[in-house]
């Protein structure tokens, strides 16, 4: 019986790739923004449309020098249900995360609960597009505008997808990508951040390389975060064919929506209005009472029957141990319930019909 992953990452030829990467052997011009660099910058840029972009060597260093660049300080407020780095970036600034919770069918932050959090120390706004479902992004930039705040989108569920007609970069001052290896798109590891405003993406430019102006002066404190030409050569590879992985992973996203939509106890990832999906994740979160079994259950045959699904997110970021009980988890309540029922189940390009149907069986022999 084979074994199907959560994720399995998409990768060119081998031939392809070193073909790509063929010409750096007569070069030598490794890192520092060579020609690949350049090459997937202004592609990516075309292909999200975003204003201005910026490489780095992974998603969570696009958060954490976006929020350096913007220049904030006080509180930023977040939402719990994400991966750590999210929350990570916010404290690593030396800024504080204030949680808000989420809308219980999309999963993103609820812009309903966003003002009652606002006080004298906001500073920006910290929503997730989860799953790829995109964030109220009218209502956020509204209350943003009201409160003089600054938005910085995750959007490292969300590449490719477009709202309205409008890449999903467009939004907010900074859209932080994620390109890890199991990403719709990848560079193996890497990421991106767009920013709206050219000078926040110069001075972002500078901090991702040890806050250099000069070949003989460093204005400000940075880090080392550059994308390195072997990584922009597999994002070059990969750009290639992204919109045929999305297609892929969209079929069986359909297969999933045909077998699992509609059975009593189950909810599944919502299809949004005037949103261009890329097929992500496929969350299902289990009420046990009208299902027959809990999410913990379901993960147990699943994995006993070869098939690896996932707690995510689980738990609550608000409740990591690192953050020594600073935070109350309850306040977040809808973000607290969706933790403790979702599951991810494995999704990508190659993830054949027959593979899906044998994950849905398994999960509907709960079924009353």
């Amino acid at each position: 019986m084979n074994e199907i992953n959560v994720a399995r990452s998409s990768m060119p030829s081998f031939e392809e790739y070193c073909g790509e990467i063929q010409e750096l052997w007569d070069s030598r011009w490794l890192t520092n923004m060579g020609i690949k660099h350049e090459e997937l910058r202004i592609k990516l840029q075309g292909y999200l449309d975003a204003k201005h972009l910026h490489l780095l060597t992974n998603g969570h260093m696009a958060i954490e020098l976006s929020l350096q660049a913007l220049g904030l300080s006080g509180e930023v407020i977040t939402t719990p249900f994400t991966f750590a780095s999210t929350t990570q970036a916010i404290v690593r600034n030396g800024l504080t995360p204030v949680f808000c919770d989420i809308d219980p069918v999309t999963f993103c932050m609820d812009p309903e609960k966003i003002e009652p959090l606002i006080t004298e120390k906001t500073s920006a706004i910290l929503p997730v597009h989860v799953y790829g479902n995109v964030c109220d992004v009218e209502a956020i930039e509204r209350i943003a505008n009201k409160y003089n705040l600054a938005v910085i989108y995750d959007t490292a569920h969300a590449f490719g997808v477009k709202y309205e007609g409008k890449g999903i970069a467009n939004f907010g001052d900074a859209s932080c990508f994620s390109f890890h290896a199991t990403k719709v798109f990848h560079t193996v590891e890497g990421g991106c951040a767009c920013f709206r405003s050219e000078g926040v993406g110069k001075r972002l430019a500078r901090l991702k390389n040890f806050g250099l102006s000069g070949q003989e002066d460093v204005s400000e404190i940075g880090t080392n975060a550059k994308l390195d030409e072997f990584r922009a050569a597999m994002g070059l590879c990969n750009l290639r064919r992204v919109d045929g992985e999305i297609m892929k992973r969209g079929r069986a996203v359909e297969r999933y929506r045909e077998r699992l939509g509609g059975v009593p106890g189950l909810q599944i990832n919502p299809v949004q209005k005037n949103v261009q999906q890329n097929f992500a994740y496929f969350p299902v979160v289990f009420h046990e009472k009208a299902f027959g079994a809990d999410r913990n259950a379901v993960l147990h045959k699943l994995a006993e029957n070869g098939v690896y699904a996932r707690k995510y997110f689980y738990p609550l970021t608000s409740e990591f141990a690192c953050y020594g009980g600073k935070f109350e988890p309850e306040e977040t309540p809808v973000a607290k319930e969706i933790s403790q029922r979702v599951l991810t189940l494995p999704l990508y390009a190659e993830l054949d019909l027959e593979a899906v149907d044998r994950i849905c069986n398994i999960i509907l022999s709960y079924k009353k």
